[in-house]
């Protein structure tokens, strides 16, 4: 199966290519516009890979090249996300190819199905958005921690990055794009606006010390509501090791906020050169954790919490599972059903596991007290 990894060279996509290339009946493609990173990404996976130079930007020409090379399957990583539109899932349905991508961006998310579902239906091929940490992975262990439940009241995510893992400045462009700016969250059973990256509150973790965690913008927020009827509030944090980097983007949320700042996504690939100060002052680990509560089966009030945590500067490799997972499956002949849809309920907690010990990451459920 041609496999084109688009961005295959980038701090995600050669994650992808490094796990894909072990997998039978995988044959990839490194693409990109930088022929030669794409070149020597391909070169350093051996003979089931090579280059392929494009820019997601061409739309037209992107659907050529992916039918002149029989692409079967392409895999999106090459964000931002939240500032892209649906060119790259259009000329991949135009060259009847699946498509995965690892999309956060939670406009991109939530409009993908409504917006791209009849031109995968009609080319007879999947197409799956959010493949990465969320949701595909969050809302595999909220399914997993309230199994059998009759009612789920609260769901609580916090990602905890090590400070010393690599950083994109992609992603640091994403993440300060709504720094300070009102979001819509689901709090007690009704839409309320909170401000990204804002109030800091304290978040604790099974294997970590307490970091403190603030709200970002992700689809989990807006599809969570969607997913699990009746619950009544949908929190998401990041938590970033070191205290003085995350009460200085508190801070910068404030002044952006009174508009004393333009937006910081401007600043992103400064910001992320001056991160690398705080790198003493971090370490190599971190994590994730999902908390839930609700009414058991029994009718009783319960409260779990599902705890990763990740050696070694491990954790970017957790985005890229869902992906690397669904790849494989495809390759296998059991691609999901025609269309397009978010990434929930196509893989359960049990998949993430052999991946989780392939990085030697430790996984705790907890029961927690109500």
């Amino acid at each position: 199966m041609k496999t084109l990894v688009l961005g295959g060279y980038g701090n995600f996509g050669a994650r992808i290519a490094r796990a894909l290339v072990r997998t039978a009946g995988i044959q990839l493609l490194i693409g990109g516009r930088d022929p030669a990173r794409a070149a020597a990404c391909a070169a350093s996976l051996g003979p089931s890979a090579s280059a392929l130079a494009l820019d997601l930007h061409d739309e037209p020409r992107l659907a050529d090249k992916m039918r002149e090379h029989r692409v079967e399957l392409v895999i999106h990583t090459a964000g931002p996300f939240q500032a892209q539109g649906f060119g790259v899932a259009r000329a991949a349905a135009s060259a009847g190819a699946h498509y995965i991508d690892l999309a956060d961006g939670r406009r991109f998310v939530c409009d993908f199905g409504a917006a791209m579902d009849d031109a995968f239906r009609r080319a007879r091929r999947c197409a799956i958005t959010g493949a990465s940490t969320v949701p595909a992975l969050s809302s595999a262990v909220v399914d997993d921690l309230t199994e059998g439940w009759r009612a789920i009241e609260q769901i609580d995510l916090c990602i905890a990055p090590a400070q010393n893992a690599t950083r994109g400045s992609a992603t640091m462009a994403a993440v300060l794009g709504y720094c300070g700016e009102p979001l819509e969250v689901w709090l007690d059973g009704r839409w309320q606006h909170r401000r990204g990256w804002a109030q800091p509150e304290a978040v604790h973790f099974a294997r970590m010390a307490p970091r403190l965690g603030t709200l970002c913008d992700i689809p989990d927020l807006e599809l969570f509501p969607q997913r699990y009827r009746g619950v009544r509030s949908v929190m998401f944090r990041a938590a970033l090791e070191v205290r003085l980097a995350q009460r200085g983007l508190a801070l910068l949320a404030a002044l952006r906020a009174a508009r004393c700042v333009p937006s910081p996504a401007r600043w992103a690939r400064v910001l992320n050169g001056w991160a690398a100060a705080f790198d003493r002052f971090g370490s190599a680990v971190g994590g994730m954790v999902v908390r839930v509560r609700g009414t058991a089966g029994s009718g009783a009030r319960t409260a779990r919490a599902w705890h990763i945590t990740a050696p070694n500067n491990h954790g970017p490799e957790i985005p890229c599972m869902a992906a690397v997972l669904l790849a494989e499956r495809i390759a296998r002949g059991d691609a999901p059903e025609p269309g397009a849809r978010p990434c929930m309920g196509l893989l359960r907690v049990a998949d993430f596991a052999p991946e989780f010990a392939r990085w030697a990451m430790a996984v705790d459920v907890v029961d927690e007290a109500i």
